[in-house]
């Protein structure tokens, strides 16, 4: 069944098939929605010698390799190959960073040598204005020739269907909007169909000047957003506050390691967007709190609170 969105939009439903290959969660796993052409693979570096054996692991096709980058958070490559097996035993041989593969190929076999060299560029593209997952990818594919409109097209529609699939299989690389401008320059919010709120400021006197919105799901600060440069810790307070504390220090520390510019006194900019497990631990982490009630601080132009908005979406 479709739902409307806070605009009255409807959302079209998407029917996803998982099939767990070896009857457990963290076996090979595949992906596949109705009336898509496209197939996902996922699994584990040590489950090589079973997705080599695969049949839709030697097509023509498009592959994600995943492992832990240093420090926090997830490192990929993005490749393609017209046998994705064969190459994904050369990457065995000579990149050690990866523990997981997500191979893309087309029910259908019919994705060709140029669509595959297409999606790669457009992937790897996109993958880096989104800035979700670090990529270990050194020059950016051209792309190749130029596809027929046509089947640019069908591209497109595609990878909209993969960027899908992907975090339903516990994949981000795709999860987020692209940078319409280049980073750290001001940016105005966009409104497409992954964009689930209005959009909300959080202002303060510190010079703390944020626009935030629900995208797909998920809290999200938008870049070009002005955060406090340092924490500021409480001069006194129970253990509880004091672990808050050191808690939101080490996110804001990721924070300003990933997603700013150089800083401007007391506050920096945001050079990409960031995502937060709710809009206080955002508003916190912004201004440099151990705490504080997001639900509160984040308003609409209208004066409308976050928890004003999500309590008229609940009823």
């Amino acid at each position: 069944m479709s739902a409307p969105d806070y605009r009255g939009r409807m959302h079209v439903g998407k029917q996803v098939r998982l099939f767990l290959v070896d009857g457990t969660p963290g076996g090979l796993t595949t992906a596949e929605i109705i009336n898509w052409t496209g197939h996902v693979l996922k699994g584990k570096r040590e489950k090589l010698v079973a997705i080599r054996g695969r049949e839709e692991a030697r097509r023509t096709g498009v592959y994600i390799l995943l492992g832990d980058d240093v420090g926090d958070g997830r490192i990929a490559y993005i490749g393609q190959s017209d046998d994705v097996a064969n190459r994904l035993m050369q990457h065995d041989a000579k990149k050690d960073f990866w523990d997981e593969v997500v191979i893309v190929t087309s029910k259908d076999s019919n994705l060709t040598s140029a669509h595959v060299r297409y999606l790669e560029s457009r992937l790897i593209k996109m993958a880096k204005s989104i800035g979700r997952v670090h990529l270990s990818n050194g020059n950016e594919p051209s792309g190749g020739a130029d596809l027929p409109e046509a089947d640019a097209s069908d591209m497109d529609y595609f990878i909209e269907q993969l960027r899908i699939v992907l975090p339903v299989l516990g994949v981000e690389v795709l999860r987020g909007r692209e940078a319409r401008s280049e980073p750290g320059a001001a940016e105005q919010p966009v409104h497409d169909q992954y964009v689930d709120s209005p959009i909300f400021t959080l202002t303060n006197r510190a010079g703390v000047d944020a626009r935030a919105q629900m995208i797909d799901g998920e809290f999200t600060v938008l870049r070009g957003s002005r955060i406090r440069t340092v924490m500021q810790r409480p001069k006194a307070g129970v253990a509880t506050t004091m672990r808050q504390f050191e808690a939101r220090s080490r996110l804001h520390a990721l924070v300003i390691a990933d997603a700013v510019a150089s800083p401007d006194g007391a506050t920096m900019k945001l050079t990409q967007d960031v995502v937060f497990t709710s809009p206080s631990a955002a508003s916190a982490v912004l201004q440099g709190y151990a705490t504080a009630n997001g639900r509160a601080d984040w308003r609409t132009t209208d004066g409308v609170t976050f928890g004003a908005w999500e309590a008229a979406g609940a009823t």
